[in-house]
Formats: C-alpha cells, structure tokens, sequence
C-alpha cells in the first residue's frame, strides 16, 4: 500500500454496509465477526473524520469491561492507527480535531440525559438484543444529526425483541441495511470456533440453530434433553452393559435397551420396540437385544406379574426397579448429566429424546419443572438401566475422580527421585 494509506480488510458480506444509511445492522451467530467489522469501520470513520463523535451502547453497562473499548483499542493497534487516537482510561479521543468516542448503558439514561448525545454521528448498538423498547425508543430520535447513522449488532433471541421488530419486521425503516451472518461467513474463524460449532452441530442440533446460525429460541426450550447426538458406536473390550426394560399398557410401547457408560458419555446401540405387545410375545421382543438374557435386566417394577413371567422364560436375571419419592425426577436428572450418543438405528429412542418435554402452564405460557408423561417409555428403561449408578455414590464420583500419586519426602522412591 502507498505510504499514509491503511488496508482494511473487508469480508463480502459487510460491502453493502460501506452505504450510507440511518440504520445499519448486522444480526447472526456467534463467530461471526460482527462486533470486528464494526468496530474497524468505527475506526476508519474517525480517521476519516477527525471530528467524528461515536457512541458505543449496550442496555446495562456497569464497567467499561462491559464494553466494546478494548476490542477498539485492539482494533487501532492491528491497524497501526495509533497516530490518530489517544486512548484514555474511558474514552478514546482524535489526536488532530474534537472526535471522540464514549461507553454508556442506556439504562442509566433518562428523557433528560439522553439529550447530551444530540450531536454525536453515530450510536453502536452491542448486544442490541437486550435493547429494551424503552431504551430503542430513547435513542432512535437522539441521534438526529443530519448523516448521522444507528448501528445494530446483535446474536437473535425472539422476532419480537424490539431490534428485530425494528429492523427485520413487516415495516422496517426505509432504507435500512441489515445483513445475516454467521461463522461460515468469517474469513477469519478461529479454527477452534469451527470444531466447537461442529461439535454443537452433531450433538445438539436446535443449539447448533440458535447459537451458531444465529436463529431465534424456539418454543422446544422446554425439551429435556439437549446434550445428545446421534452416531454409530461400537462397545469397547471390556464393557460393562446396562439393559433396561418397560412394560406397555394397551397403546403404550414394551421395550428394552441396552447402554454402557464411559466416562462422561452415556451410550445406547441396541433397542426393542413394539405396541400392543402380548405377554408371551416379550421374551422374542427383548431378545432382539443382543446379550440380554445373560445380564441383569432392570425393569418397571408396577408389573411383577410380568416379571416372574420373564424370569421363568429365558431371563433369569430380570430385576424389578426401585421406586420412591422423586424417583423420576431423580433418574431423568442423573442422565441429563451425560453426553448422550445414541445409534442410528435406535430409531425410536432418537424420536423420544427429541420430544420428551416438561410441561407448560396453560394460563402463563411458562415450562415448569413437571415432566410430561409421554415421549418416555424408552427413556424410562434407560433410567432403569442406569439406576444402580445413579443410587451408588462412589460409582457415580469414580467418573470425575483422577487418582494421582504423590511421593512423600522421605520416602525410598523420594530419596531415589
């Protein structure tokens, strides 16, 4: 580049933003690089313009940690921008003319205090998410220069948060720009942020929507499962299997599966599944597990006419479920606490895991803690398979426990040290 002239890197996706336009934003998920452009084409605007005043907002700002300040400062050093600016302990100041730019929240400002950014040319919305309405409507008619712009970035939570009614509703303002990026848009992603955002995407996929693809909540927050993926596995030599079973009632489903734990890793490679299953049909439906016959088997104890039936046709080692108060609430609890990977051809576990739920209050539209008694009859087996080491501490700690030996000052193996 000539001597005096400044290279900054542009993405594709931020060319439209180069415009002049009263509303600018930029929406998307994480790693995107949204707060980066903006913040060089702050600095750029204030090497263009010496006088140019910048606010930079967020709805709560309790400490200039909160703010975008550090990310500007970095942004004027990798630039090598540091002629133009001089950095204060809370703003940042033009070198040659009056700019300037400032750190506020704008839930520290009144009708009356707002009034001091009337000349200001430009306002960065960070988190803009969070803006209140309030707040949105306190700051659209302050910054009234005539040019002067409003800049939104923000990761999307609801249609209806004010930012997005604003700029992505039926009536968005005339003229204003607003792009959608995400992670596969930044020419500069971390290699870490891409396996982070392919590890979300394999084990969770509404996450993977929500925080990588930048895409709003959904109602399915009430799912209770969310740390699970689907992928083949293969036991390891050793393994120590789980079989849990449970009985149906009329349009209710018997089945049976089979897990093994690692670590912090719950997984499930083999399951039976069949309504309206009869009695004597049982064994042949549980036998479609391999192994089943020879382990114990951990099933619903409200059937035990059903068990002693099991028992005397092939699976001695059936045993009934222990029951009591939370029981449920406790089981569902202990598996929540596992990464569950679940075979692809466990197909009607994947179908409940997606759709077991808690329940909604009808009148408030609020999840509750209560569990919906639907989407669970393998789930339930699975709790019955684990339940010897949800109940058993020390078999639930060994997972998170590293035993490490230390060499006593003294000692033979010290002296020889």
């Amino acid at each position: 580049m000539p001597e005096g002239v400044l290279s900054i890197p542009t993405p594709r996706w931020a060319v439209p933003l180069l415009e002049p336009a009263r509303y600018k934003g930029i929406k998307g998920g994480r790693a995107s690089g949204k707060s980066h452009e903006r913040a060089e084409a702050m600095i750029e605007a204030h090497i263009i313009d010496q006088n140019s005043a910048s606010v930079c907002i967020r709805e709560v700002q309790k400490t200039l940690q909160q703010s975008v300040k550090r990310l500007l400062e970095a942004k004027i050093e990798s630039l090598g921008a540091q002629q133009y600016f001089e950095v204060q302990e809370s703003i940042i100041k033009s070198r040659h003319g009056k700019g300037l730019i400032i750190f506020q929240g704008m839930q520290n400002h009144t009708a009356d205090s707002i009034k001091s950014l009337e000349g200001f040319d430009r306002a960065w919305v960070e988190e803009a998410q969070t803006l209140s309405q309030r707040s949105l409507d306190l700051l659209r008619p302050t910054i009234r220069k005539p040019g002067s712009e409003l800049w939104f970035t923000w990761n999307p939570n609801s249609p209806d948060d004010p930012v997005d009614a604003l700029l992505c509703g039926e009536t968005p303002p005339p003229g204003a720009i607003v792009v959608h990026v995400n992670y596969q848009d930044n020419p500069w992603c971390p290699d870490e942020m891409l396996v982070e955002a392919e590890y979300d995407r394999k084990r969770d996929p509404e996450k993977f929507r929500h925080v990588w693809e930048g895409g709003y909540l959904t109602n399915s927050e009430t799912r209770v499962f969310k740390r699970w993926r689907v992928e083949e596995c293969e036991p390891p030599n050793g393994a120590v299997f789980r079989y849990g079973a449970d009985f149906g009632y009329s349009i209710d489903p018997s089945c049976a599966l089979r897990c093994w734990i690692d670590g912090h890793n719950l997984y499930v490679d083999y399951e039976s599944y069949r309504i309206g299953c009869e009695i004597d049909e049982l064994p042949d439906l549980f036998m479609a597990v391999p192994e089943i016959e020879r382990w114990p088997l951990i099933s619903d104890s409200s059937r035990p006419e059903t068990i002693n039936y099991l028992r005397r046709h092939g699976f001695p080692k059936i045993q009934s479920a222990v029951k009591g108060a939370r029981s449920l609430e406790e089981g569902v609890s202990f598996l929540q606490s596992y990464d569950i990977i679940v075979h692809p051809r466990c197909v009607h576990l994947i179908d409940e895991l997606t759709h077991y739920s808690y329940k909604r209050d009808p009148l408030t539209d609020k999840i509750l803690s209560v569990l919906e008694d639907k989407n669970n009859h393998l789930i339930d087996a699975l709790r019955y398979a684990c339940e010897a080491v949800r109940r058993n501490p020390r078999n639930r700690q060994s997972r998170d426990i590293v035993h490490r030996p230390l060499v006593m000052p003294g000692s033979a193996s010290w002296m020889g040290a």
